[in-house]
């Protein structure tokens, strides 16, 4: 439902469907209060918005979700400013506080789809409530009024800006014209490529991240951590660190031993001065080998093959990823003994909220979550491991604190993405597959305590599966090919240490490994694979990315010795894509990818911009997953530390040649962020086994 809200302004709010009162936990925006006869119109969902329109002429709306460099400020002001007709430039767009009731997930490609009818409909209404006021005061019929650049306009030419209007829109119940979404043939900003809002900002060291923040009293901090996942301190001497310049407090906790100091060079000096003996976490008798080998093991057995068939089949395994966000975790925690308040990004900051209330032993009502954006994510934010610490030291040490995880801390004590190993096999009978089957194993965290990351994680159905409702099945659960008789099996191999969602989730590596043997399926038939997927794939949709990216990358065109073209396709989030790769793999140990091409069909596309940045994103990870980067686990620690040694594509491993074609659509959104890593990395894949002759299992290949 929308409310209007008792105000000076123009306020309107978007609560819970069905729901009378106002939502706990939500900003507060104007004086006075809502009432049933606020009642304007029965709208979508639980998106909580909040728009309002100020006297300086400045159309605010307050978004639960989070930006982490997605881009959503940008494309929910776009829808914003399409309604209301207002500059793009007059929409701020700030990030709603945690709150107890509503949507704030930020996950599963979910964003703009969830938000699109909501959005819309929220400044469709506030527009004809200003138009109304306008006529109102001019005495003109409100049909002969029309809006553009955040002003209400006359037939004889006189303006009155939003801001001039807001306080009379703010008694209006009953507007004078309609105050429905424009249909998608009279838009003018939605679908138009556009810088980012915020992209000023950020290149100008303007955009305000949880580092930056400077809360009264807070402190820099830091953790000293074992050498193993999940290791403990026996015994901590700490006098010498508690001895040096501006070293505040040392805290001992459940991950390790906390410095306060007066700056973060300080709290990192005396963190390296402390002498701690560690008890060796639950997995030092664990390598890489081992969990390889049990992995595979678990892996479930294929069911009997159609009687007749032949059979291709083949095992991949994938190893654990960083998700590596640019920006490393940073949580300010202010814990007193009745109330407390943090600073952080987080994809799930209800979640949070509830945690950071038990970890430190105070009702959710009395614990206030500040959303910041993100320096990126790729599903790392969906868990909020170091507020929870951050709170529980601020508790501790009784004072502010500033906690900051640095790129060690993170890579190897943080989350990543799960380990698997994967068994596919294709039966084949005159000349077409008549059974698909894909059986894998993957890394499940297995606990004992619950600790600070035990309880930074996220346990609702939705972020186990780091999709949002709206989401539908993969295709290998819905048969993307026309494959016969499709089935999935999986097994699980339980370990002490965490993980998380990672980018894609289960689709980077699933998709990925089905999209490889795709191309060996058609190699064994004769076929070429784009011309097999054609006459294979179900969706008409899947068949037009394909066509556009094989056509705009020139598939099948001469290439010299040790390079080669792959290709690979998705669908998922109601959207699809396609990529078409070219590899220069003359030196197997060193490939370089030269080319990608990817078509996306995502729906409406509210900011074309956007997604193909988006999909440049996507491409990246399909080349640092498939030949680089990747986790060692020895003796129960992480080998990597840093960007020096977790060995994520740079500039030089980056395509010098990237398109990306939007296909045009008339449908609501779809899903676009994580969409396009299965296709780049099984895109990839194909490409260096063509250039190199050989048949990659292990990825990244080169580990």
């Amino acid at each position: 439902m929308v409310y209007s809200l008792a105000a000076s302004t123009l306020t309107i709010a978007a609560p819970i469907a069905g729901d009378s009162t106002p939502a706990e936990g939500a900003e507060s925006t104007a004086e006075g209060v809502r009432g049933a006869s606020d009642v304007l119109v029965t709208g979508a969902g639980q998106e909580m918005l909040i728009l309002e329109v100020t006297a300086a002429n400045k159309v605010v709306v307050r978004l639960p979700r989070v930006e982490v460099g997605q881009g959503i400020t940008t494309a929910v002001a776009m829808m914003i400013t399409e309604e209301l007709d207002a500059r793009l430039a007059d929409v701020d767009i700030p990030l709603a506080d945690a709150r107890t009731r509503g949507n704030q997930y930020t996950g599963g490609s979910s964003s703009v789809s969830s938000l699109y009818g909501p959005a819309r409909e929220l400044a469709a209404i506030a527009r004809a409530r200003l138009v109304t006021a306008a006529a109102r005061r001019w005495h003109l019929p409100a049909r002969t009024l029309r809006t553009r650049d955040t002003m209400v306009v006359a037939p004889d030419g006189r303006t009155a800006t939003f801001g001039s209007l807001t306080a009379s829109a703010a008694r209006i119940r009953r507007p004078a014209v309609p105050s429905t979404p424009k249909p998608a043939s009279r838009h003018r900003v939605i679908g138009r490529p556009t810088t980012r809002i915020d992209a000023r900002d950020i290149v100008r060291g303007r955009a305000r991240y949880a580092g930056d923040l400077s809360v009264a009293g807070a402190k820099p901090t830091v953790v000293a951590r074992p050498p193993t996942i999940g290791g403990k301190a026996v015994s901590v001497d700490d006098a010498a660190a508690r001895a040096m310049p501006g070293v505040l407090a040392v805290v001992r906790i459940a991950g390790g031993v906390a410095v306060v100091a007066e700056s973060f060079h300080h709290a990192f000096k005396a963190r390296d001065a402390l002498r701690i003996t560690w008890a060796p976490g639950p997995l030092a008798s664990l390598s890489d080998a081992v969990i390889r080998t049990r992995l595979r093991a678990a892996v479930p057995q294929f069911d009997a093959p159609p009687r007749g068939s032949t059979r291709v089949e083949a095992e991949f395994a994938f190893a654990f990823v960083s998700h590596a966000p640019m920006e490393v975790l940073t949580a300010v925690a202010d814990v007193r003994a009745h109330r407390a308040e943090m600073w952080f990004s987080t994809q799930t900051p209800m979640q949070a909220r509830e945690r950071i209330a038990g970890a430190i032993g105070l009702p959710a009502s009395s614990v206030r979550v500040h959303v910041l954006r993100g320096g990126g994510s790729f599903g790392r934010r969906l868990n909020f491991d170091a507020a929870i610490e951050a709170a529980l030291i601020s508790k501790a040490a009784r004072r502010p604190v500033k906690l900051m995880w640095s790129r060690a801390d993170d890579t190897r004590h943080g989350r990543m993405r799960p380990a698997s190993h994967h068994k596919i096999r294709a039966g084949l009978a005159r000349g077409r597959v008549v059974a698909f089957e894909h059986a894998m194993a993957s890394v499940n965290e297995s606990h004992e305590d619950e600790g600070p990351s035990a309880q930074g994680g996220v346990t609702t159905a939705v972020a186990r599966s780091g999709r949002a409702p709206a989401a539908g099945p993969v295709p290998s659960d819905s048969g993307l090919y026309n494959f016969g008789r499709v089935s999935q099996h999986s097994g699980g191999v339980g370990l002490a240490m965490h993980l998380g969602a990672w980018r894609s989730v289960d689709s980077g590596t699933v998709r990925t490994a089905e999209e490889i043997l795709v191309d060996e399926v058609a190699r064994s038939l004769g076929k070429d694979p784009v011309a097999f997927r054609r006459t294979t794939l179900r969706n008409k949709a899947v068949r037009a990315v394909l066509d556009k990216a094989a056509t705009a990358g020139h598939w099948g065109r001469a290439l010299s010795a040790g390079h080669a073209q792959g290709v690979a396709v998705h669908e998922e989030y109601n959207s699809c894509v396609a990529c078409l790769a070219e590899i220069d793999a003359t030196d197997p140990k060193n490939p370089r990818v030269t080319k990608v091409v990817m078509a996306a069909d995502v729906g409406t596309a509210v900011n074309p911009r956007g997604l193909e940045a988006q999909l440049m994103g996507t491409a990246i990870d399909g080349i640092s997953t498939v030949l680089q980067a990747g986790l060692h686990i020895d003796r129960g620690a992480v080998r990597e530390g840093s960007f020096a040694d977790f060995r994520y594509a740079r500039q030089r491993h980056a395509p010098p040649h990237f398109e990306a074609h939007i296909m045009p659509s008339r449908q609501d959104p779809g899903g676009a962020g994580e969409l396009g890593v299965p296709a780049a990395a099984g895109a990839v894949a194909n490409a260096y086994a063509r250039a190199t002759g050989t048949r990659p299992r292990r990825f990244p290949i080169n580990f």
